[in-house]
C-alpha cells in the first residue's frame, strides 16, 4: 500500500470519527505502528490533520459531525466576558468547606481562578488549573493521576477513575443540543461519566454559542444535569427545552451590559 493511499484512508477515517489512535490505525491499515506514526507526522505537517497525544485528530471543519474542538489555547481567548460572568456565578455556588471537582477547560479554569484561595477541597484533572492553584492558591488541592494528554491538557488514566466524593462537579462541553452535552474526543466523554458518579450535584458551565456546535458523542444527557449556567445569548427555544428537561437554568448578563 502506497503512502498516499494510507493517507487517504486515514483522512477518510477521520471524517467519520474525529480521533484515531496510532494502534487502531495500525490494526485498520495492517501496517506497523511506526509506519502509522510517520503517516501522522506527514499529515500534520501538510495541515490535513492534527497530531495529538497517542494518535491523530481531525482539524476544524474536517468531520462529518460538526466542528472539531479547538485547542485549549484557542478556546482560552474566545468569549472571555461570558466565561468570566459564568465563572463568577459558579463561584457563588461554592461554600466554605465544600469538596468540589472541576473539570478541564477554559471556562472551568476561570472558575478555578475565583476559588483558588477559598477554604475548600478542590479536585481537578486540568494541568493549567492545577499549576495555577499550586502557584497562587491556598485551597486544598488534589490532582488526578494518570498520563498527561497534551490536548485537551488533562490527566487521565486508571488512577484518575475515582477521585473523592464531592458536593458539586463543575464541567463544560464542546457543544450541546437536545440530547445533552456533546464532545468529539472519546476521552472527554469517559471523564465526564466517571466524575459524574462522584458528585451530589452536576453543574455545567457553557456559553450560549455551544448550542450551535455539533459533536458526535453525548458525554452526559440532560437528565444527569442539575444546573446550567449560561450567558444571556441563550435562545428562548433552548431555554424552554432545558427547563422542560428539569434543568435549573441560570442566565448571567453579558450582552445586555455591553450594549
Amino acid at each position: 500500500m502506497s503512502d498516499s493511499h494510507r493517507h487517504d484512508l486515514i483522512l477518510e477515517h477521520l471524517r467519520a470519527s474525529p480521533f484515531a489512535s496510532a494502534r487502531d490505525l495500525s490494526d485498520h491499515l495492517r501496517v506497523s505502528v511506526a509506519t502509522v506514526r510517520r503517516d501522522i507526522d506527514k499529515l500534520h505537517d501538510q495541515g490535513l490533520a492534527r497530531k495529538v497525544y497517542g494518535g491523530i485528530s481531525a482539524i476544524d471543519g474536517a468531520t462529518a459531525h460538526g466542528v472539531f474542538a479547538r485547542t485549549y489555547a484557542e478556546r482560552s481567548d474566545v468569549d472571555v466576558a461570558a466565561k468570566n460572568a459564568i465563572a463568577a456565578e459558579a463561584a457563588a455556588m461554592v461554600q466554605d468547606g465544600d469538596a468540589i471537582i472541576v473539570h478541564g477547560g477554559s471556562t472551568c479554569f476561570r472558575l478555578g481562578e475565583q476559588i483558588a484561595r477559598r477554604n475548600i477541597r478542590l479536585f481537578t484533572n486540568s494541568m493549567p488549573l492545577a499549576a495555577m492553584v499550586g502557584e497562587v492558591g491556598t485551597c486544598a488541592l488534589t490532582v488526578a493521576g494518570g498520563e498527561l494528554h497534551r490536548e485537551p491538557l488533562i490527566l487521565h488514566g486508571p488512577a484518575s477513575g475515582a477521585p473523592f466524593f464531592a458536593s458539586k462537579f463543575f464541567l463544560s462541553a464542546q457543544g450541546a443540543d437536545e440530547r445533552g452535552l456533546l464532545e468529539s474526543h472519546p476521552l472527554l466523554v469517559d471523564v465526564a461519566s466517571r466524575y459524574a458518579e462522584c458528585a451530589d450535584r452536576i453543574v455545567v458551565l457553557i456559553d450560549s454559542s455551544k448550542f450551535a456546535v455539533g459533536a458526535r458523542q453525548v458525554s452526559l444527557p440532560w437528565s444527569r444535569i442539575d444546573t446550567l449556567i449560561v450567558d444571556d445569548g441563550l435562545a428562548k427555544e433552548h431555554r424552554a427545552m432545558l427547563e422542560g428537561k428539569g434543568v435549573d437554568v441560570r442566565i448571567v448578563a453579558v450582552r445586555s451590559s455591553d450594549a
